[in-house]
């Protein structure tokens, strides 16, 4: 995956995309100090995570752009999110996070919401950099 964002690094660089160009850059630069703290190589999954944050931050600036009016830069943050969501896994549909979270309470069958960190660590594996977490535990409390 890492060989793939500098490909399209170099290959926004000679088109010269700007946008996309800074935003691989910007990627580039957390992986690389990850791999720093780290004293080796990411793999997949962890890059995946670099990735997932700062979708999320460009997230959190986004509402915060919003607030304010500022809407050149909620246009930016939205053309910014597009470009990282490519490097996501393909995204679970609703129907299928609540197959995963129902066959995790079939098997706990919980005793309440005394269980929600029990199903929360069941499914979270499942739905890592697929889906919105903190959306599914909120189908989790509703469930429970």
């Amino acid at each position: 995956m890492k060989e793939q964002i500098q490909n399209d690094y170099i290959a926004a660089f000679k088109a010269k995309e700007t946008l996309k160009k800074d935003v691989l850059g910007l990627l580039k630069g957390a992986i690389q100090n990850a791999e720093i703290s780290k004293k080796e190589e990411l793999t997949d999954e962890e890059i995946i995570d670099i990735v997932n944050k700062q979708i999320k931050l460009r997230k959190d600036g986004l509402t915060e752009f919003e607030k304010a009016g500022r809407d050149n830069l909620v246009e930016q943050y939205k053309e910014e999110i597009d470009v990282l969501t490519k490097y996501m896994p393909k995204q679970l549909t609703e129907e299928e996070v609540n197959g995963i979270i129902d066959e995790a309470i079939n098997v706990i069958k919980p005793d309440g919401m005394k269980d929600f960190g029990k199903i929360m660590k069941e499914i979270t594996p499942k739905l890592k950099g697929r889906t919105d977490i903190s959306k599914v535990s909120g189908l989790v409390k509703e469930k429970l």
